[in-house]
């Protein structure tokens, strides 16, 4: 099998990893807060990360000098979750994926005022496309527009910051530090106000947070081998395969299917993506020097 080919199939796995975790937090929701699901999951993923981490060169990996960006990334990181959370439990699950894949549209552009990097007219035009996507989806003006889409946007724009800092410090820590912290913020914070949410899970819920965080952590890890194994332009395509999962399990579960205009505004969302992907991988060879 070639690295190429291994890289495909993490992403694939990664990406499978999320939806259901997505399907089993919309579950969940119904009966308990964002900020209870929300706690239990990281709850759950923190001790993982720290094994994986452990087996990974040892704890030494998750010390930092920068306590400060970490606390940042992670209350961006909590607003990010409680409010694609709270959208999964207001909007069919396709419809919020769909919405949520505009965050990479969101760390194109945010790149320039805040990293200062420039954008190319092809770029900002597939940006642009992949808006009028997203407008498709939640339709302003129409019954599509409610809270639900207003807040997975929210949640698209905080992962953008929070890529946007990755860009920045990523280089200076290790990927385990970064990911370690950004879990450990949430989890604090969604403990503090466990007294004002807290509702007792049914024994069946109790092995939906349990699910949910190591799939959480399952996700991360392959995305992560992911990139290793291949180039970001090819992996990352796959990353749209959620899109099938997240109306099959909206189907399955709640008989949830996407009319015309999410099918749509999907389609533009995803051509955006995939061309902005072109994009940087032409960029990219373009730069590389010859022998």
């Amino acid at each position: 099998m070639t690295t190429s080919l291994k890289g495909i199939l993490s992403m694939c796995l990664g990406v499978l990893f999320l939806a259901l975790g997505d399907a089993i937090s919309k579950w969940l929701g119904e009966v308990h807060s964002p900020l209870q699901i929300i706690f239990f999951r990281t709850l759950v993923s923190l001790p993982l990360i720290a094994l994986l981490a452990y087996f990974s060169g040892g704890l030494r990996k998750l010390r930092t000098k920068r306590p400060g960006m970490h606390l940042i990334r992670g209350l961006i990181y909590t607003a990010t979750m409680i409010c694609f959370v709270w959208g999964l439990t207001l909007l069919p699950l396709a419809e919020a994926t769909a919405i949520a894949f505009v965050a990479p549209l969101f760390v194109t552009l945010l790149a320039v005022p805040l990293l200062g990097e420039r954008i190319d007219l092809p770029v900002l035009i597939a940006s642009l496309t992949g808006f009028v996507g997203v407008l498709i989806v939640v339709r302003p003006g129409g019954d599509a527009f409610q809270l639900g889409a207003m807040t997975v946007l929210a949640a698209a724009v905080f992962y953008a910051l929070m890529m946007i800092t990755a860009r920045r410090y990523g280089a200076r820590e290790h990927l385990w530090a970064m990911i370690f912290y950004m879990t450990l913020v949430p989890l604090i914070l969604t403990a503090l106000s466990l007294p004002w949410v807290w509702q007792t899970p049914q024994p069946w819920h109790w092995l939906g947070f349990l699910v949910s965080g190591v799939l959480g952590v399952g996700a991360t890890a392959f995305i992560t081998l992911a990139f290793r194994y291949a180039p970001a332009a090819i992996a990352a395509p796959f990353d749209y395969t959620a899109m099938l999962w997240a109306i099959l399990l909206g189907w399955w579960f709640w008989g949830e299917l996407p009319d015309l205009w999410v099918w749509l505004g999907s389609a533009l969302i995803m051509l955006s993506g995939l061309a902005i992907a072109y994009h940087d991988r032409r960029t990219t060879l373009k730069r590389r020097p010859t022998a």
